[in-house]
């Protein structure tokens, strides 16, 4: 399908069809790729999230189904609120921003990543996807959707957000060796390792989460079991703690709410 640019449709459809020379150059070198550990969605540039076709380099963590638990954890509070304002913060791809936007018409969304290149990977999406702006009252264009190279909430307005939503590097180093080999050589290593526990990111990312929410706001994490006690511990403060597991029963999505 790669190859030829086809649906699986048309690729069933065509059992005879014979592949060019250059095609053929085009699908032994994908082959030659993979052989090497290299990432399928890396070499095809797609990877499917919540629906969507995103466009995926090296400069961005693979999205994965696990992290479509988040947007299922957000969507039943956010659809209570009319017009509710999201701070998506390391969106890498922009899957979750994308995700949100898409079920959520009303919602203003501001993604983040230190990652100048990831951030151009999701500006890309959303272009493609058309989810930057919605039809406003008088029938203009109005953009809900904004991309901002800051380091966590660093530089946006306090206290404005009903939710902060994330997928942040959990991983730590003493687990490297645990880790696929797929992801530890070829995605990006700021995006999987926080450093040696792999709460160092989510350590700064609770507080700041708390100083940028109104108060009853929303804080929802991806994070993995190895550190699911620990999260919880940061968050003893907070109200309405909740654990979500993934479909392993593995711990991997928290929610918190900001006291009012």
């Amino acid at each position: 399908m790669f190859t030829l640019g086809c649906d699986r449709a048309h690729l069933f459809a065509h059992p005879e069809r014979e592949l060019t020379p250059d095609e053929q150059l085009r699908y032994e070198e994908a082959l030659t790729q993979r052989s090497k550990g290299v990432p399928t969605q890396y070499i095809t540039g797609h990877q499917e999230f919540w629906g969507l076709d995103l466009i995926v380099t090296p400069a961005v963590l693979i999205p994965r189904p696990e992290t479509e638990h988040l947007i299922e954890t957000v969507l039943p509070l956010a659809k209570q609120l009319k017009a509710p304002n999201i701070a998506d913060v390391g969106t890498g791809s922009g899957a979750i921003a994308l995700a949100l936007a898409r079920e959520l018409s009303d919602a203003e969304i501001h993604a983040t990543d230190i990652s100048p290149a990831a951030l151009e990977i999701a500006e890309a999406n959303a272009a493609r996807l058309q989810l930057e702006y919605r039809a406003a009252a008088d029938g203009h264009l109005e953009r809900r959707l904004f991309f901002h190279d800051t380091n966590l909430l660093d530089g946006l307005e306090a206290a404005v957000y009903d939710f902060v939503v994330s997928n942040p590097p959990y991983v730590g180093e003493s687990e490297e060796d645990e880790v696929q080999l797929e992801v530890r050589k070829f995605e990006p290593r700021h995006a999987v390792f926080a450093g040696p526990t792999g709460l160092e990111v989510i350590e700064n990312l609770i507080p700041a989460a708390k100083a940028a929410l109104k108060p009853g706001g929303y804080l929802v994490m991806e994070i993995s079991g190895t550190i699911a006690q620990s999260v919880l511990r940061l968050l003893e403060d907070w109200k309405e703690v909740k654990l979500t597991n993934d479909l392993q029963k593995i711990p991997r999505i928290v929610s918190a709410r900001k006291p009012v």
